[in-house]
C-alpha cells in the first residue's frame, strides 16, 4: 500500500463521512422518529396486554373439565357435550379426535401435516442437509412453533390449532397415513378439513387449510377457506386473527455468523421491502397492508405471502442464548385478515419454503430477492452484482466446473476489466517514483514548519511542470471500490457455495478451518483459517513490494507501520468469513503481483522519464483557478509575516 493508496483510503473516508453528514436527519426528523418510537412502545406494550387477555381466556378453557376422549362424539353424555361445547362452541365435535402425522412430499419439499390444527408441523427441504449433514428443517415441529386462527364461536374464542383436520387429497378422503407424493411433472393438493357441529351433506360447514404442490417447485398454494360457517362463527367478527411463530433451527457451521444474518423481512403492498435490524431483538406493528412476511436465514427463507395482502401484521424476533445452540431465533408473525361471516370467506395464499438464490426468487416477480444482502443501499454495488457478477457467475456455473476453478475465472474476468485502470494506477506511481529525488530536494530545501506552505507551492509546481497529477493514483481506486463492496457482498451470500468444497475447504461459505484451537483468541476466534491467512500473507507480501518501489518514510513518518497493520486487522476480521470471499482476494492479490511484473517489463521506464524532462521545458500556462490559488497563498504568507512584525 503507497502514498496513494493512502489518499485514496482517505478520500473514501471523507466521502462516506460527507454522505453521513448529508444524510443525517434534521430536527424535525429526528422528532418524528421519536414520536414513532414512543407511538411504537405503546403498540408494544396494548400488543403484551392484549396476548395477557388471551391467554387469560385461553387458560379458563383450560381449567374447565374436559371429557373423555372417544373417537365417536355422538358417544358422549349429555353432560360431556355441554361442557366440551362451552369450551369450543360450536367446533365441539372437532375438538375431539387422535393426533396423525401425514407426509406430503414432492421432489424438493417434505411437508408433514398434523391432524391437530391442520397446518404444517415441519418443513424439510430434500435437496439440501444442514451443517451436520442431516436433513435441513425450516422448522421442525417443536413445542414453539405456530400456526393458528383465532375467532370467537358461541361466545367463546377458539383456536384451529385445538381442533381435529380430517385429511383429504385432491378432494378425496385419505384412509392411510400413507405418505403422498408428488411427481417432477405433478400437481396435488392436500387439504385438512374441520367440521362444525351444525355440518350437514346438504349444507356443508367447515374451516380448510389446502396446501398444493408442484414436482421442482418451492412455492406452495395454500388457500384457507371458512365454508358454511355463518351459524358458527360470531356474526359480530370483521376479521381473522393468524398467529404464525417459529423456532428456527441452525442449519450452518458458524452459528454466530448465521444469527447475525437472520430475521424478519416484509414488503409493504405499494413500498419497498424492509426488515427488522438481524442483530438487535425487535418487534413491529405494520399498520399499512403487507404483501408478504418472511422468516428469513442466512440461505433459506419461510415467505407467507398475499396476493390481497394482510390489512395489518405483529412481527417480532428473538435471539435465542447460547444454550440452546441448535436454534437461532424464535421469530413470530400476527397478521389480520378481514372476514365477513355472512359468506363463504377464501384466502388465496402462498408460501414459499426454499433457498435464498438470486435466481429463483426473481422469478416470482415479489421482490423476494431484496432478502439476499447485495449491497441495495447503495445503487452500483446491487447492480454490479445483478447485472454483472451473478450473470457471469451463472454462466460460469452452466458448465458443472468446481466452484473454486468458477471464483478463480470470475476473478481473472474482472482483473482483465480492470487492467486499463491497474495499467493507470501505475504509470502514476512510476511517474511520482521518477520524481522522488527532486522532491526530496525540495524537502531538504524547505525544512522549517514555516515554509510549509512554500514547499507546497513548490512541489505543485514541479508536478505541473513534469505532467504528473499527484491524485492520478487515488482516482482508480474510487473507481475499483464499488467493485470490491460488491463482492464483499456477494460470495459470503452465495447459496451456491454453501457446502461446496475446494482444496483443504469443505464449504466456501464458512471458514476453512486447518486448526481448532482450544482457546478463543479475542477478535480473531477459536479456528485458523488457511485461505485468511494466504490473504493477509498476500498483502503483506504486496506491501514490502511497494514500500520497496515508492519509500515514504521521509514525507509520512510512521506510514510504514500502518500499511502493516491492514492485513493484521483484515486476517482477524476474515477468520471467520466465508472462505470463498478469502480465496478471492488471495487470488485478486497474486494476479496484481504478475500484473505489476509484467508492466514493469513492458513500461520504460528512461522513456517515461525523458517524457518528463520533456515536459518540464515546455511552457506551462496556469489555469484561473491556479492563479486564484496562488494569490490567495501569497495574502497569506503575507499576512502571517504581518504578524511577526
Amino acid at each position: 500500500m503507497n502514498r496513494d493508496n493512502i489518499i485514496g483510503l482517505i478520500l473514501i473516508a471523507v466521502v462516506i463521512i460527507g454522505y453521513s453528514i448529508w444524510m443525517a436527519p434534521s430536527e424535525e426528523e429526528l422528532a418524528e422518529r421519536e414520536r414513532r418510537r414512543l407511538e411504537t412502545e405503546r403498540e408494544r406494550l396494548e400488543q403484551l396486554e392484549a396476548e395477557r387477555a388471551r391467554e387469560e381466556a385461553l387458560h379458563m378453557e383450560d381449567t374447565l373439565p374436559v371429557p373423555e376422549k372417544k373417537e365417536d362424539p355422538h358417544l358422549l353424555d349429555s353432560l360431556e357435550r355441554e361442557q366440551l361445547r362451552q369450551r369450543m362452541g360450536e367446533f365441539s365435535n372437532a375438538a375431539i379426535g387422535e393426533e396423525t402425522f401425514y407426509t406430503f412430499e414432492s421432489e424438493v419439499l417434505r411437508l408433514t401435516m398434523n391432524s391437530r390444527g391442520g397446518a404444517v408441523h415441519s418443513a424439510e427441504l430434500r435437496e439440501y442437509k444442514n451443517w451436520e449433514h442431516e436433513p435441513l428443517m425450516l422448522f421442525s415441529g417443536v413445542e414453539e412453533d405456530r400456526f393458528t386462527f383465532h375467532f370467537f364461536s358461541a361466545d367463546r374464542i377458539v383456536s384451529t390449532e385445538s381442533l381435529f383436520f380430517t385429511p383429504y387429497v385432491n378432494g378425496q378422503a385419505l384412509t392411510d397415513a400413507e405418505p403422498v407424493r408428488v411427481s417432477r411433472d405433478e400437481q396435488k393438493s392436500f387439504s385438512m378439513r374441520a367440521y362444525t357441529d351444525v355440518h350437514t351433506d346438504e349444507s356443508p360447514s367447515y374451516v380448510e387449510f389446502v396446501y398444493t404442490l408442484r414436482g421442482r417447485e418451492h412455492m406452495v398454494d395454500f388457500d384457507i377457506r371458512f365454508i358454511g360457517t355463518g351459524a358458527a362463527i360470531n356474526r359480530s367478527m370483521t376479521r381473522l386473527e393468524l398467529d404464525w411463530s417459529s423456532k428456527l433451527p441452525r442449519s450452518e457451521r458458524n452459528r454466530s455468523n448465521e444469527q447475525n444474518n437472520t430475521t424478519i423481512y416484509y414488503k409493504y403492498a405499494n413500498d419497498d421491502v424492509s426488515r427488522i435490524r438481524p442483530t438487535r431483538d425487535d418487534s413491529l406493528r405494520l399498520t399499512t397492508r403487507v404483501r408478504w412476511i418472511s422468516f428469513k436465514q442466512q440461505f433459506f427463507s419461510s415467505v407467507l405471502i398475499s396476493q390481497d395482502g394482510f390489512s395489518e401484521a405483529r412481527i417480532a424476533s428473538r435471539t435465542l442464548d447460547e444454550e440452546e445452540e441448535d436454534f437461532l431465533k424464535r421469530m413470530t408473525a400476527s397478521v389480520i385478515l378481514p372476514f365477513d361471516a355472512r359468506q363463504d370467506n377464501i384466502y388465496n395464499l402462498q408460501w414459499y419454503l426454499g433457498p435464498n438464490r438470486y435466481r429463483t426468487l426473481t422469478q416470482y416477480d415479489l421482490e423476494l430477492e431484496r432478502q439476499i444482502p447485495l449491497g441495495w443501499g447503495f445503487f452500483l454495488t446491487s447492480w454490479i452484482n445483478r447485472f454483472a457478477v451473478i450473470p457471469i457467475f451463472n454462466f460460469l456455473d452452466s458448465f458443472n466446473l468446481n466452484y473454486g476453478i468458477i471464483i478463480l475465472i470470475l476473478t481473472i474476468l474482472l482483473k482483465v476489466v480492470l487492467l486499463p485502470i491497474a495499467y493507470k494506477t501505475y504509470i502514476s506511481q512510476a511517474k511520482m517514483r521518477l520524481l522522488k529525488p527532486e522532491i526530496e530536494e525540495l524537502n531538504k530545501k524547505y525544512p522549517k514548519k514555516e515554509d510549509a506552505m512554500k514547499k507546497q507551492q513548490a512541489t505543485m509546481a514541479l508536478y505541473k511542470k513534469a505532467g504528473v497529477n499527484p491524485m492520478a493514483g487515488c482516482v482508480p481506486m474510487l473507481l475499483q471500490l464499488p467493485i470490491l463492496i460488491a463482492l464483499f457482498r456477494f460470495f459470503p451470500a452465495s447459496i451456491e457455495l454453501r457446502q461446496e468444497g475446494f482444496l483443504w475447504a469443505d464449504d466456501l461459505s464458512s471458514y476453512d478451518s486447518i486448526l481448532d484451537l482450544p482457546f478463543t483468541i479475542p477478535f480473531y476466534g477459536d479456528h485458523v483459517s488457511l485461505f485468511t491467512l494466504l490473504m493477509a500473507g498476500s498483502m503483506i507480501i504486496y506491501t514490502r513490494m511497494n514500500s520497496q518501489m515508492m519509500s515514504t518514510g521521509s514525507q509520512m513518518p510512521g506510514m510504514k507501520t500502518m500499511m502493516y497493520f491492514m492485513p493484521v486487522m483484515l486476517l482477524a476480521i476474515f477468520n471467520s468469513f466465508a472462505s470463498g470471499l478469502s480465496y478471492y482476494y488471495f487470488l485478486a492479490n497474486v494476479i496484481t503481483f504478475g500484473q505489476m511484473f509484467l508492466f514493469k517489463r513492458v513500461i520504460d521506464e528512461d522513456a517515461l522519464h525523458a517524457r518528463i524532462e520533456a515536459n518540464k521545458k515546455k511552457p506551462v500556462k496556469k489555469s484561473k483557478w491556479q492563479q486564484r490559488m496562488e494569490e490567495l497563498a501569497k495574502q497569506k504568507e503575507a499576512q502571517k509575516k504581518r504578524r511577526k512584525r
